[in-house]
């Protein structure tokens, strides 16, 4: 399996074999592994990566995190460097939810360059997934406070790509234009999936 289509199909594969039976928490329950394909497709069209492993990363992102992969059966398959990227971006479970929030933001500055193109993407599917639909349950206050967040998240990612940057800039402008909505802090003009966590 050597050539840069098969790598990537193969993480693919391995992806959606580990989040099949999973949804996202949107009204539609949307199948979980649109959410790492779009991130995957925001890397490859929006920011122009064409690092195989950075978009294997993308594919497996959230396989630790959210099923019962490990990562040393991810690096057994798909590579040290692969798994490191994932390591990067995946939060500790055993800790409380706004503990994994809190680090999220604390640790985002020191994230390799490729962790946080990742990030990055993630956030900015997140967002833009919320924005069209919110999760079933979630009031305007609790999107809003996501909104905000992840605005403290990528205020620590700057810096990385312009093209992503820009797009999270529009999203976060476009929901301060909203009646009563204020933008993130730090972000844009002043200045969230299954991924509750995020």
């Amino acid at each position: 399996m050597d050539s840069d289509a098969a790598r990537l199909l193969d993480a693919a594969e391995f992806a959606a074999q580990k989040h099949r039976d999973q949804r996202r928490k949107d009204p539609e329950a949307t199948p979980f592994i649109n959410h790492p394909i779009a991130v995957a497709r925001i890397l490859a069209c929006e920011a122009g990566v064409t690092d195989i492993e950075l978009l294997q990363a993308a594919l497996l992102h959230d396989t630790v995190e959210d099923t019962d992969t490990t990562f040393a059966e991810l690096e057994a398959r798909f590579g040290g460097a692969v798994t490191g990227l994932v390591r990067e971006v995946t939060d500790d479970k055993e800790l409380p939810r706004a503990e994994r929030k809190r680090l999220q933001v604390e640790l985002a500055p020191g994230r390799s360059p490729r962790a946080k193109l990742l990030q990055l993407a993630d956030k900015l599917h997140n967002l833009r997934d919320i924005a069209r639909c919110p999760p079933a349950g979630w009031s305007p206050e609790r999107v809003q406070e996501y909104f905000q967040w992840a605005a403290q998240v990528v205020s620590g990612l700057r810096g990385t790509s312009p093209a992503l940057e820009a797009a999270l800039e529009r999203l976060w402008a476009e929901r301060a234009a909203g009646p009563g909505l204020e933008p993130g802090p730090g972000v844009g003009t002043a200045d969230v999936a299954q991924r509750d966590s995020q």
